[in-house]
């Protein structure tokens, strides 16, 4: 029981970059998956490592690098310091993650033009990410440790996996976009049992 637990902290402690970028990854994979899954579609497993790759290769190393330099840059948990890096997470890596996400992807799925997704759904998802992310920063920043905070990033960042897995293959990186997705699903359940 309890013991297992702190095995798994002592492990997370000695190795929190491998165990960090691992669990990201893990969890960004997770949220392609459910994302197909919750519109219906069968698992498209070639996507799904395509996003856990870039997740591994580039998003959870940036994150895992950011997060500690940023405590460096401005540390412990003063109501300044953490408005700080919540500020500078934003302007910052928030951008860069966005675009390497798009082009990463159009990279791995071979497109013509790597660009475009980016050119198309950057603003869109950047404005959408400035809705979510900033919370989650400042709850990350306020309550967990240091060596936990990429782990608690892709644990949040699932949902968010799920949202722009969405948005780069049928979306436009607006929330507008997947509420009207999550609406005619509804709508779609609602008419099921009148046809029978």
């Amino acid at each position: 029981g309890g013991d297992g637990g702190e095995k798994q902290l002592h492990r997370c402690r000695r190795h929190p970059a491998c165990t960090s970028v691992l669990l990201y990854a893990g969890l960004t994979a997770a949220g392609d998956a459910a994302q197909r899954r919750g519109r219906g579609q069968p698992p498209d497993w070639a996507q799904t490592r395509r996003v856990a790759l870039l997740a591994l290769t580039f998003h959870g190393n940036l994150n895992y690098v950011w997060l500690r330099a940023l405590e460096r840059a401005l540390p412990g948990r003063r109501p300044a310091a953490v408005l700080g890096k919540v500020l500078c997470d934003q302007l910052l890596a928030a951008p860069v993650a966005v675009g390497a996400f798009y082009t990463g992807m159009s990279i791995l799925q071979r497109k013509e033009d790597i660009f475009s997704d980016c050119k198309n759904k950057f603003w869109n998802t950047y404005k959408t990410g400035l809705m979510y992310w900033p919370f989650v920063q400042l709850s990350n920043f306020v309550f967990v440790p240091v060596y936990l905070r990429t782990a608690y990033t892709g644990l949040c960042g699932f949902v968010w996996a799920a949202f722009i897995c969405f948005s780069q293959e049928s979306g436009d990186g607006t929330v507008k976009s997947a509420f009207m997705w999550l609406q005619r699903e509804k709508v779609n359940a609602d008419e099921e049992p009148s046809e029978k």
